[in-house]
């Protein structure tokens, strides 16, 4: 996509969100893994945002394949998976320009997509490394604080859960909670037994995203 076309859909794209009228998407990829698993993950997210943080975020999630140039219509993607992901050149390219141009990818880990991940994530940001945010970090002190970080969800290995990131000249472009699973939590509760209280937890921490990607940041 040419730089004047992309500015374009990415300004389109941030002027609906200016309105309340824009759209949150599940990303699309290849590579065999369930790209569409967690499928009530944001749109809970969305109604929660909507209820608590009185934004109107159209409630309906579509798919949007990585190599659209549909994507640059959504200035939220998320991914999540157990399984192998990857990108083709073009597929790299056009998440590289969305990104680049103003959009945000969250990555969650459903649980085995990790490896398959960081290289994928090479392939659109060779020069770039995900590095592990700080606990100050804003994302983690919007309209809900958590003082120590990314809160653990799901057992997975037992580890600490980790919030990394993408820094591209300043500004996340991309989030990845490991070791965690927020979408899982996010998802209906009796899909995965969550008690309410680890339910709300994962959805405050979305919030905290939301409103720190859609002008939120301190």
């Amino acid at each position: 996509m040419r730089a004047s076309l992309l500015a374009l859909a990415i300004a389109i794209g941030f002027n609906a969100s200016a309105q309340g009228t824009y759209q949150l998407a599940v990303m699309k990829y290849n590579g065999g893994g369930d790209w569409y698993a967690n499928p009530t993950a944001v749109p809970n997210l969305v109604k929660f945002c909507n209820e608590q943080l009185g934004m109107n975020i159209n409630t309906e999630v579509p798919n949007v394949d990585v190599g659209s140039p549909d994507i640059f219509t959504y200035p939220w993607l998320d991914v999540t998976g157990h399984g192998n992901i990857t990108f083709s050149a073009q597929e790299a390219e056009n998440l590289r320009n969305y990104l680049i141009g103003g959009g945000f990818l969250h990555v969650s880990d459903n649980y085995g997509i990790d490896k398959f991940l960081r290289p994928a994530m090479k392939t659109v940001f060779p020069e770039l490394e995900f590095v592990e945010l700080p606990f100050a970090h804003p994302v983690y002190h919007q309209k809900f604080d958590f003082p120590k970080g990314l809160p653990k969800i799901h057992e997975h290995d037992g580890l600490p859960a980790q919030g990394f990131g993408l820094i591209w000249e300043g500004r996340l472009v991309c989030y990845y909670d490991y070791q965690c699973d927020l979408g899982d939590g996010w998802e209906d509760r009796d899909v995965h037994n969550d008690p309410p209280e680890l339910h709300n937890t994962a959805l405050r921490m979305g919030a905290n995203m939301v409103q720190y990607v859609f002008g939120g940041a301190q």
